[in-house]
């Protein structure tokens, strides 16, 4: 695993290379300061990870025996295995048979091990479908993400387990990351007693802020699930929420649930510090059979943070858009995530009609990111040194 959570001792030794010469006077000898080495960490950040009737149907393969999801990811793992740490919201529960879509999800366990080896390193679970198999759903979901050694936060089996696990702190490259999760709603679903699902309560939100602060986080990264869906402006409930969390600390916000891609802004919160903040309204779809206009698709935000004298800043920002292609293979339906810069310029590898749609859905989105976003560009790519740059 490419992460060390809080528990995790981290002991470094560094020697002194870099001297910084103070003033000469008459009286004061040259004296030499040592300079720590700036420390650097990406991070990438994908939205709704859907499965829909059609998608677990299109999962079966015969000849395996079994359920596979590998082939949805892998024009994608290439860019998600360069990050640092990769999260991204499970909208599923693994409650175990049937398999069903919408609008009580529960998936094929076979679809976790795959997230992983795509490079998916934490899933955030709390969101309007974790009570959709109920108590039993929400407790086999955690025993299959722990099973597995895969990170989570958003649900837990009880208080107690909520309590010694959250905020989720992560240990990675030198840094300190705190991580908060939270959903408005489970479809008026009642969360059944003892297990929990983080909602939007701004009381408890602002208690858990303040714990995150007390531990001393570089970063407070709150992956909130909000807004309407299929509105592609956030609204102002989001926009109230998102300055509670900003005044209590949290230095970026990561959204979804909208099923649609929405602004990101990179700004200054007008509190004392003038703190640079970060947030992003909602990432679209991941991966689902939503194929309507605006919801085939999503976006990768990535994040690089680098921290020099205990001050951690973003170094760098951008985003890859992507589209869900679906053909017809040996009579099924199959899904594949594509990175939209690197097909749109090699139109032959998909169908006219699919092709079509790729362009209209970048064509929405660059429009819109264009005209809304702040301090954020897309990052496109090179066929010829099959190199990613920031447009």
């Amino acid at each position: 695993m490419k992460i060390f959570l809080k528990y995790t001792l981290i002991a470094s030794c560094v020697g002194f290379s870099l001297f910084l010469f103070t003033k000469i006077t008459a009286h004061h000898p040259i004296a030499k300061q040592a300079i720590a080495p700036d420390t650097t960490i990406s991070l990438l950040f994908m939205g709704d990870i859907m499965q829909h009737q059609g998608q677990i149907e299109a999962a079966w393969y015969d000849s395996l025996h079994t359920y596979s999801y590998d082939s949805c990811f892998k024009f994608v793992a290439p860019l998600i295995r360069q990050s640092d740490i990769a999260m991204a919201n499970l909208e599923v529960t693994l409650g175990g048979k049937p398999y069903t879509g919408y609008p009580q999800f529960s998936a094929p366990d076979q679809i976790v091990p795959a997230l992983q080896r795509a490079g998916i390193d934490i899933v955030g679970d709390a969101n309007n479908h974790s009570c959709d198999r109920g108590k039993k759903g929400i407790e086999r979901t955690l025993h299959i993400l722990d099973s597995l050694n895969f990170t989570h936060l958003g649900t837990y089996v009880d208080s107690a387990s909520r309590a010694n696990t959250y905020p989720l702190i992560v240990h990675k490259n030198g840094f300190k990351l705190a991580l908060l999760n939270y959903t408005y709603g489970t479809n008026g679903i009642p969360i059944p007693k003892p297990t929990i699902v983080n909602l939007i309560d701004t009381l408890q939100m602002k208690a858990d802020l303040r714990r995150a602060k007390d531990s001393l986080p570089d970063q407070t990264i709150v992956f909130i699930h909000w807004g309407d869906e299929y509105q592609s402006h956030p609204n102002q409930f989001q926009q109230d929420v998102a300055r509670i969390c900003f005044q209590q600390g949290a230095d970026i916000i990561i959204g979804m649930h909208p099923h649609v891609i929405q602004k990101i802004e990179r700004t200054h919160f007008p509190d004392s510090l003038g703190r640079e903040v970060f947030i992003a309204y909602s990432l679209g779809n991941y991966i689902s059979n939503q194929r309507d206009r605006l919801k085939d698709g999503g976006l990768m935000l990535a994040l690089t943070l680098t921290k020099t004298h205990n001050r951690t800043r973003i170094s760098s920002c951008g985003y890859y858009l992507s589209w869900v292609y679906t053909p017809i293979e040996n009579g099924t339906k199959r899904f594949y995530i594509l990175p939209v810069s690197q097909f749109e310029q090699q139109p032959r590898l998909l169908d006219t009609l699919s092709y079509q749609k790729m362009m209209l859905y970048a064509s929405d989105s660059r429009k819109l990111m264009k005209a809304e976003s702040k301090g954020i560009s897309e990052y496109t790519y090179d066929v010829k040194t099959a190199v990613w740059r920031e447009e």
